[in-house]
């Protein structure tokens, strides 16, 4: 019972505290404010492979799905492969994860405003499903890295991210310990880890099946209920069963 109260709190907390971030009215089917998204989401037919399943309605172009791709890709002239060759198992993850940052037009309850040169808006705490979050960690657990956050810090003073001096190329798993240490930290908590599943409609996936549609429509429209209710929606199982 405790955990559950707890639960329910956690989320009205959360809701009072991101509902500044964005006009309550505008948080589906949205894209962020930054540097190579549309200003609104719509149909892209021939989005580049990983970025594919977005093709129906994306806020990402076709170039854009096309750059994110590459090893040091012209969006962010940032390098995978800062420790020699990243395996192909956990740059596909990456990729995902850039995918989803770019094209998705269903991150509006976690959208907040920052005072960034490149960008004016970014999402955090989004609820990555668990699942997601742990493959991530496999497969990228042999991987080299010299950085627990990857958003802030390096050296680019080649006009390419480079590990700064005093840092030592060591496993993915040295600097994240965890699937949390590493979907949390990795972007400075964009993610948050859910305990939730995939197919719950209460987290969000990176990877889905566009033939049975986007599941994560329905997922941003649960969050977007909490936030303009300022409670959870009936039949979630939290409320039901206090």
């Amino acid at each position: 019972m405790a955990w559950k109260l707890m639960s329910l709190l956690l989320l009205l907390a959360w809701a009072a505290t991101t509902c500044s971030a964005r006009d309550r009215s505008d948080l589906l089917n949205v894209c962020m404010d930054a540097k190579h998204h549309k200003t609104k989401p719509g149909p892209e037919d021939k989005l580049h492979d990983q970025c594919s399943p977005w093709r129906k309605n994306a806020c990402c172009s076709v170039n854009t799905s096309q750059e994110l791709h590459k090893d040091t890709s012209r969006l962010y002239n940032f390098n995978w492969d800062h420790c020699g060759k990243m395996e192909p198992a956990c740059k596909r993850h990456f990729i995902q994860d850039t995918c989803l940052y770019e094209c998705s037009p269903n991150l509006g309850p976690w959208i907040q405003q920052v005072d960034q040169s490149w960008r004016k808006e970014r999402f955090l705490d989004v609820p990555l499903c668990k699942e997601d979050c742990q493959h991530w960690w496999e497969d990228c657990r042999t991987s080299f890295t010299c950085k627990s956050n990857w958003h802030k810090g390096w050296e680019w003073t080649s006009g390419v991210n480079k590990c700064p001096a005093g840092t030592t190329c060591r496993t993915f798993e040295s600097y994240f310990p965890s699937p949390a240490a590493l979907c949390e930290g990795l972007w400075s908590h964009s993610y948050k880890v859910s305990n939730y599943s995939r197919g719950s409609a209460r987290c969000i996936q990176m990877w889905f099946d566009p033939a049975q549609g986007n599941p994560n429509e329905e997922v941003a429209k649960f969050y977007a209920e909490a936030m303009n209710t300022g409670a959870m929606p009936h039949g979630t199982g939290l409320l039901d069963s206090l």
